[in-house]
């Protein structure tokens, strides 16, 4: 067994704490703002200039000037405000964001992280404004699943696509488990149900300790 992307949505989304402002990166980190706990206001940033970004919209709550930086129609919380985009990435460089969730192609042991392109590859823009959310946060948490349709494990001891962001990751959470990036390497703190540590180790591709609170 391990998470669904609904599970590790989820999962991501108890780690916030009450008043938090929270940036959800385009992919996976989207399905987060559907787990939010109702015991917490957490204002969500979209880089378009959205703080306090609510559900995605339903036939009756659709608004076309209420859309999030994919374009999706979405809601706003009470009290949300609607800012100018140079705003939005003031707040981002400002620091003043608490979590950045972004999805990725890999991520190294020292918390690098490569989101944006693979090699060889066609018709790709360029890495936007992800590098400022790699950077721009207090965390940054990366969250995908932990191979490739290969197999090939996204978790590694040097990433070798080009970066997004250079040590910034605290922690990783994929369909697997979730894993600290630590000075020291790779450190496992959590199995998804019916993970063994056994199969964690195989689809990691680099040292790692398990330290499973």
């Amino acid at each position: 067994m391990s998470w669904s992307e609904n599970d590790m949505a989820r999962r991501v989304a108890q780690e916030f704490e009450d008043g938090a402002c929270v940036n959800l990166g385009f992919g996976l980190p989207i399905l987060v703002g559907g787990y939010i706990p109702e015991s917490k206001t957490v204002f969500l940033h979209s880089e378009n200039g959205i703080i306090g970004m609510g559900p995605d919209a339903t036939d009756e709550t659709f608004d076309p000037d209420v859309v999030n930086a994919s374009k999706k129609p979405v809601t706003l919380i009470t009290g949300a405000a609607i800012v100018h985009q140079a705003d939005s990435f003031s707040l981002i460089r400002g620091g003043r964001l608490d979590y950045s969730i972004l999805g990725a192609l890999q991520v190294s042991s020292s918390g690098d992280i490569a989101n944006w392109r693979v090699p060889g590859a066609k018709g790709v823009g360029g890495v936007g404004g992800a590098m400022d959310l790699a950077v721009g946060a207090r965390k940054v948490f990366a969250m995908m699943r932990q191979t490739d349709k290969e197999g090939r494990s996204k978790l590694l001891a040097e990433c070798t696509f080009p970066l997004t962001g250079v040590g910034c990751v605290d922690k990783v959470f994929t369909d697997l488990g979730v894993i600290d990036c630590t000075k020291e390497g790779f450190v496992v703190r959590e199995l998804a149900p019916g993970v063994t540590e056994s199969d964690m180790r195989a689809a990691i591709g680099a040292p790692a300790r398990f330290a499973l609170e």
